[in-house]
This record gives structure tokens, C-alpha cells and sequence, in this order.
């Protein structure tokens, strides 16, 4: 408990400290907001152009944009210490974290929440909304919450990715832009059906680093489409904090064999 009240004073002093140019915090959160829109032009210029997806209409693709957007919000939003570990690295500051009698994984959540990815996340939740609204979904409560459980499962998954791209910096001091492959270059891949990709980039995505259970899992029940058996779905949102456990462990291993910058 009382590392939970650490964090949300970190959060707290975030806010206060974002907002004190608050010029500044709008202009940013509406580049992030207008960065996805562009994203989501494209999407409709293209369904305006071909019609369909492989099967697929264009409201149903956007729940995809929206539900993966979110997740990837929040976890940019919460994650932005990791994200930007190898500076902490490279300047000899997480020396200083593990001098201090707290976990250094709160430590390093706190020392970057970037509030201005509420944009991001403010476009992901007006595409579900549009989506769910056009397709006239009649969701209960069950799929509202395994809408919401897919979401926080979705954000936990590029978590875990962000917390091995982060250990990667013991050793390479650097991140390896392989992991920006997986959680940007994820990010575009997660907005549409994985049933449109190749062979081996669905194997991938979903034994590797799984990113079908963050939106094509629950939405085989959401849309009630029966692409996988409908349990699969329903459990889809443990798999991300499953994954977060494995980075969490690599974290661990990584911080074990740390041994300074020598600065």
C-alpha cells in the first residue's frame, strides 16, 4: 500500500508539473490526438475506396483501431520511464535508484508519466464508441467488461515488450530498435484483423509476442464471428498480464546483472 501512495503522489507531481504550461500540455496532447487521426483518415479513405477488408467492414476495423489505441495509450502514458530508460542509463542515474529503498520498478515508472498520450487515448475511445454505435453491438455486461479487460490485458502486453526493450540497455546501453519493431510497428499491426496477414507474421504475433489477444480474440466474441473457439476469447485478457510477468522476470534478471555505468 504504501508503494501505491508513492505512486500516486509520482502521478500527482506529474500532473502539477505538465500542467503548469498548460499551452504547451494542449498543443502536445492535440499532436499526439492528431497523429492517430491521420491514421484513422487513412483507414476510412481506404474502406472508401476498396469497400471492404478481406470480409471485414469498416466499423468493425475501427474497433480494432480504437481498442488498440487505448491499450497503447495507457501503457505510453504510465510506461514512459521504461521507454526512455537508456538515457537513465547512459547518464548514471539509475545508480542513484538502486541506492534508495524502494522498488526500482516504481521508481522508474514514476520518473516519466507522459499525460500528453491522453490525445491517443481520447481518439482510441471515440473509435470504439463510433464503431460500437454503427454496428449496433447489444452488448451485456460480460462484453462490456471483456472489452474493458481487453483494453488493460492489451496495455499490459506492450509492457512487458517495453520492460525487455528497457533491460535490453544493461547491455547495449541503447535500446534496440528490434523492440520498436514490436510495439510501434505492433501498434499498426494490432488496428486490422490478423486474418489479412501472411502466415508467418500471424505465428508471430500470436506465439511470440501475442498480440491476438489483444483485439482479434475478444472481438471473435464481441462481433460475434467465430474465427476462434469463443473461450479463447473470453480468457484473451490474462495473456497480458501473463506477458507482463515474463518481462517483469527479465527485468529482474537485468537489474541482477547490472554493474555500473563507472560515471
Amino acid at each position: 500500500m504504501s508503494g501505491i501512495r508513492l505512486y500516486l503522489r509520482y502521478f500527482a507531481t506529474a500532473l502539477k508539473t505538465q500542467l503548469a504550461y498548460r499551452a504547451s500540455f494542449v498543443m502536445l496532447s492535440v499532436a499526439s490526438l492528431l497523429s492517430v487521426f491521420t491514421e484513422f483518415l487513412a483507414m476510412l479513405a481506404f474502406f472508401d475506396r476498396f469497400g471492404g477488408l478481406k470480409g471485414w467492414n469498416l466499423h468493425e476495423v475501427a474497433l480494432f483501431y480504437g481498442m488498440c489505441n487505448l491499450a497503447f495509450a495507457l501503457c505510453e502514458m504510465l510506461m514512459g520511464g521504461f521507454d526512455t530508460f537508456s538515457r537513465m542509463v547512459k547518464g548514471g542515474d539509475f545508480d542513484r535508484v538502486l541506492l534508495r529503498p524502494r522498488s526500482t520498478v516504481l521508481q522508474v515508472l514514476g520518473a516519466d508519466i507522459q499525460l500528453r498520450r491522453i490525445g491517443r487515448l481520447t481518439m482510441g475511445l471515440a473509435a470504439s464508441m463510433w464503431a460500437v454505435s454503427e454496428l449496433r453491438l447489444a452488448w451485456g455486461v460480460g462484453e462490456i467488461l471483456l472489452f474493458i479487460g481487453a483494453v488493460l490485458g492489451g496495455s499490459m502486453l506492450f509492457g512487458g515488450v517495453i520492460l525487455i526493450q528497457a533491460t535490453s540497455c544493461f547491455w547495449t546501453i541503447e535500446s534496440l530498435e528490434l523492440f520498436n519493431m514490436v510495439t510501434y510497428g505492433g501498434v499498426q499491426t494490432a488496428q486490422y484483423p490478423m486474418d489479412i496477414y501472411g502466415k508467418w507474421l500471424r505465428r508471430f504475433f500470436t506465439g511470440v509476442i501475442p498480440l491476438a489477444a489483444l483485439n482479434y480474440w475478444p472481438c471473435s466474441v464481441l462481433l460475434n464471428r467465430n474465427y476462434v473457439p469463443p473461450a479463447l476469447g473470453w480468457l484473451s485478457p490474462l495473456v497480458g498480464p501473463l506477458f507482463f510477468l515474463i518481462g517483469l522476470a527479465i527485468w529482474r534478471f537485468g537489474v541482477s546483472k547490472y554493474r555500473s555505468t563507472g560515471s
